[in-house]
């Protein structure tokens, strides 16, 4: 069965991430990162309350929360009651946890920069202004 196009490309970028993510998952987990807390944390300034984190991950909610309070336990993550909303809890990185962030974000990169290589540097470019492209 031949697939289409789409899922071609798609299933080729999820290669692509899954592989760069797990050659630098032990260099984050040394930071006390689990990979998906990682992929979590990183999205806590842009999403403030867990169900956005569960939809902008395609992660379940109970599996958010799990992760949550890891990262808090863990001194990355806090809580604090939404003064708008007294019924919710808004998220905030500690500043430990972005120190934590920072460096996982330096591996990560460091690790796809050896993937990246395989292009020559107009390739970079054009990679990314496709990708780019694309999220407009």
């Amino acid at each position: 069965m031949r697939t289409s196009n789409a899922a071609r490309i798609w299933s080729l970028n999820q290669q692509v991430l899954t592989r760069v993510m797990n050659d630098c998952a032990p260099d984050i987990e040394a930071l006390g990162l689990e990979a998906k807390e990682f992929l979590v944390l990183g999205e806590v300034d842009d999403c403030r309350y867990p169900a956005e984190l569960a939809v902008r991950l395609v992660l379940p909610k109970p599996s958010v929360t799990v992760y949550l309070k890891n990262l808090e336990a863990k001194g990355f993550v806090r809580r604090e009651i939404d003064p708008g909303d007294l019924r919710r809890h808004r998220l905030a990185v500690t500043p430990t946890g972005i120190k934590t962030l920072a460096e996982a974000v330096r591996i990560l990169s460091a690790k796809f920069d050896e993937w990246l290589v395989r292009l020559d540097l107009e390739e970079q470019s054009e990679l990314q202004r496709l990708l780019a492209k694309l999220l407009d």
